[in-house]
């Protein structure tokens, strides 16, 4: 059997997936649109829409009101024009500006697609959000916003202009484990005797049980950050020990660390994946609160008294959660 790599990799393909998603949805509406008969392709709608909307537009003015690119526009502006739907023409004495309205044809087209194409596929959409998730197209504007503010390129490149590396664990770096966290633990609160048996042992307690133990590397600052996953169940996981040196702090080390030891966590089949701290370490927990985990009253007062200096409890409801084990 041939695996779906697209699926399979879904974070990574995640453009590909949503563009094979958006032609799959145009591909099923286009059925519709056959139905009743008219010449349109669902890719077109936009810009007739925009034309009927605002009135006649420029080329540039289309591209800000569909969003499509400016040769994705064009494309399609030429095959309306040969439909006969549009007309262009540049007002008065500069032959540069071409302006775009719809013709006789096209508004008649566009009255037909209003009654007999778009109630129905407007209805098609609410029923399918409402039977996966009610809020889908908010969301959608959320992650535009979000690479509004910044891009792909940019989040994927910043780990890599910083020199960060996630190193996994090796018996030379079980000092940096105990140094890192101990550190930060000192700074704040005392070492608690959980603390001690994890940080000494990280062998027995974290990697043999199933678990694991990621580090960060800053460049020529060396590892700064450390972060381990204690297998406390079937499935199941706590995110702990997780520090990273002051002298990295700018570098978003552990943000990159953090993100890494999620996915780290999926791949070992994680579908509970939750996370113990206090109240004192703010910084961190709004760190946790952007990566998807969430304050939970229930882990807290099923692991809660594992430290003396828990307050707060957080369980993990991200985008990579793994799906229950057949037998959970």
């Amino acid at each position: 059997m041939i695996e779906d790599v697209v699926r399979q990799s879904p974070h990574l393909f995640l453009g590909s997936r949503l563009k094979r998603l958006g032609e799959r949805m145009q591909a099923e509406v286009a059925r519709v649109v056959e139905h009743a008969g008219l010449p349109i392709q669902p890719a077109q709608y936009p810009l007739l829409a925009a034309l009927d909307r605002h009135g006649p537009m420029s080329v540039g003015n289309l591209v800000l009101a569909t969003g499509v690119s400016q040769p994705g526009v064009t494309r399609n502006l030429a095959r309306l024009a040969d439909a006969g739907l549009i007309a262009t023409d540049a007002p008065g004495a500069d032959r540069r500006r071409k302006v775009v309205s719809l013709t006789d044809h096209g508004r008649e087209l566009m009255d037909r697609s209003r009654r007999e194409v778009w109630p129905h596929v407007e209805r098609a959409v609410v029923e399918l959000c409402a039977e996966i998730d009610p809020r889908l197209t908010s969301r959608i504007d959320a992650v535009e916003a979000a690479l509004d503010r910044k891009s792909l390129d940019r989040r994927a490149l910043e780990p890599v202009r910083a020199g960060l590396e996630i190193l996994p664990f090796s018996d030379e770096l079980a000092g940096a484990f105990h140094d890192i966290n101990a550190r930060w633990i000192e700074t704040m609160f005392v070492l608690e005797p959980t603390d001690r048996e994890v940080l000494e042992n990280p062998r027995r307690k974290i990697l043999e049980p199933g678990g694991d133990i990621l580090f960060v590397r800053a460049g020529d600052l060396g590892v700064v950050g450390a972060c381990a996953l204690q297998k406390t169940g079937p499935d199941q996981f706590e995110l702990t020990k997780m520090g990273v040196l002051e002298s990295a702090r700018g570098r978003k080390a552990g943000e990159f660390l953090l993100h890494a030891t999620i996915r780290r966590a999926m791949d070992l089949g994680a579908t509970r994946l939750y996370l113990l701290t206090n109240r004192k370490c703010a910084p961190a927990i709004h760190l946790y609160e952007k990566a998807g985990f969430e304050h939970d009253a229930g882990i807290m007062a099923e692991f809660g008294s594992r430290y003396a200096r828990c307050d707060v409890a957080m369980l993990y409801r991200g985008p990579l959660l793994a799906s229950p084990s057949p037998a959970a």
